[in-house]
């Protein structure tokens, strides 16, 4: 069994609800199941503390998670071309596993969602995989063979998978698809990379 988890921040829901479609991907393959986990937002006052259990949805993401994985998924809205800034302070601290190897030669990939179709998407997914390239995982991306990548008028690239709200928080059907299959070719990536 290979437990890959799905590690976003979402702060309108359309990132979260891609991190659903992946997991859903993920756990159609069999022998593989998903750990949804957030980030908590970043304070700008310092004194501020978040709650160690958030009040609904994901729980918030350990550094044991990291660990512990057969296989990542990160996700993130696009923040001026980049991801934002809470994923972006839990990947900075994750030094440990850094030095510790944990992530090496483990498969992962990126997702993102965006305001418009030039809000950035491709810029934000290849930026949150210099630091996975750092922690030695392998990056998968989204092959040509899917026909909603060549199909979709909405989000979708060969980098990961992405989302396009225009306003509307809903995937579209070529979206949801491409999330799912994102999710199904890590899994399997995983299962093969376990067992060899």
């Amino acid at each position: 069994m290979v437990n890959i988890l799905v590690l976003y921040y979402s702060r309108d829901g359309a990132t979260k609800a891609m991190a659903q479609h992946i997991a859903r991907g993920i756990e159609s393959v069999t022998e593989a199941t998903a750990t949804l986990r957030t980030v908590p937002n970043i304070s700008t006052v310092c004194e501020k503390t978040v709650d160690e259990i958030p009040a609904t949805g994901s729980l918030y993401a350990t550094l044991d998670d990291l660990k512990q994985c057969d296989g990542l998924a990160l996700g993130s809205p696009t923040h001026f071309g980049n991801m934002a800034a809470p994923l972006k302070y839990f990947i900075d601290n994750s030094t440990e596993a850094w030095f510790s190897g944990s992530l090496s030669n483990k498969p992962a990939t990126v997702f993102t969602s965006t305001g418009s179709m030039h809000g950035g998407q491709e810029t934000t997914l290849l930026s949150m995989m210099l630091p996975l390239f750092h922690h030695g995982m392998l990056l998968l991306g989204l092959p040509a063979s899917e026909d909603a990548l060549r199909e979709t008028q909405t989000g979708g690239t060969p980098y990961g998978a992405s989302h396009v709200t225009h306003g509307q928080q809903s995937l579209s059907k070529d979206e949801k698809t491409l999330c799912f299959a994102l999710g199904a070719r890590l899994a399997k990536t995983a299962i093969q990379l376990k067992t060899s």
